[in-house]
């Protein structure tokens, strides 16, 4: 049954379903889902968890698969929170973890900056594109970072320079344990009558996005990792999987790297769909596709009850 407990600085929700909380609508109920008014109270909380408690730092949920049988552990909700967004100096901004991607382009847009445009195709926030180095539109996160703030285990909040993190291909090492707060970014001014405006840019490549992928689905976003020299995307269709079906689970015809969620699809619809797509690649092509997307939580067997799996 779930219960809600609610002071002036958290919320709790108990027992509260994460199809609320992804993009891919669909997965199991959650142990506690927190939602704090700021920063301080939401590390005044951490610090009060058991030291083994699982917690899952969940922005948009643009990323994330809960598994049927749901997260034994505690859901940090960071929209609504760190929400900070300032111009430092001409070139340097300050950017809370929970401030959405796109709204960080625009800022710069509208602040005359250049080299954040890219931040507009990734349909998530700010914590979850510096843990991943997301990008889009041949643009990554981390060659803009400078510093970041961390929140530890014990609620300490702890400043970071870019060089103690080692970024790749959507990856990243370094401060385990420890979650984004914020980042400051360097970017580059833009010269009137020599750059184009940041802005018309923008509108370009979302343009681009929409006419190559689907949107407005339940789905989230580009499931595989491309490998080195090579398209997740081309290596899929090559298959034959385009449009492929399991349970309400669907590869998408317009782009084969997204799986939709199209008729009430399970977690487990669609983490079988990701399997045949690893087989099936791996077969034909003898590479195999490593997702971008978390899976997390506890799978439901046909017996109803709950059992962990790797």
């Amino acid at each position: 049954m779930k219960a809600m407990t609610k002071t002036q600085d958290i919320s709790i929700i108990k027992n509260e379903a994460m199809s609320k909380h992804t993009s891919w609508r669909t997965g199991g109920v959650a142990k506690q889902y927190v939602q704090a008014s700021s920063l301080t109270a939401l590390a005044s909380f951490i610090a009060s968890l058991p030291e083994n408690e699982e917690l899952l730092w969940l922005g948009l949920g643009s990323n994330t698969l809960v598994r049927d049988g749901g997260f034994n552990g505690t859901v940090i909700a960071t929209q609504g929170v760190m929400s900070q967004l300032v111009l430092v100096d001409e070139t340097i901004v300050y950017v809370g973890a929970g401030v959405a991607s796109a709204k960080l382009a625009k800022f710069c847009a509208k602040h005359g900056l250049t080299g954040a445009e890219f931040f507009a195709g990734i349909p998530g926030l700010i914590g979850g594109a510096l843990a991943m180095n997301a990008g889009a539109f041949g643009g990554e996160t981390w060659p803009l970072v400078i510093e970041v703030e961390t929140l530890n285990r014990h609620g300490e909040i702890k400043k970071r320079k870019a060089d103690e993190f080692e970024y790749g291909y959507r990856s990243l090492k370094g401060a385990a344990n420890e979650w984004f707060v914020s980042a400051t970014l360097r970017l580059t001014k833009k010269q009137p009558g020599i750059e184009t405006d940041s802005t018309i840019d923008i509108k370009q490549l979302l343009a681009k996005r929409a006419a190559s992928q689907p949107t407005g689905v339940a789905s989230c976003g580009s499931v595989f990792r491309n490998p080195e020299g090579l398209y997740a995307a081309r290596l899929i269709e090559d298959c034959g999987l385009k449009n492929k079906r399991i349970g309400g689970a669907v590869i998408s015809q317009k782009h084969a790297n997204f799986i939709i969620n199209d008729n009430a699809a399970s977690a487990s619809d669609i983490e079988r769909l990701i399997r045949l797509i690893q087989q099936k690649v791996k077969q034909k092509h003898h590479v195999m596709l490593h997702t971008e997307v978390r899976i997390v939580g506890e799978d439901l067997p046909a017996n109803g009850k709950p059992e962990v799996v790797a």
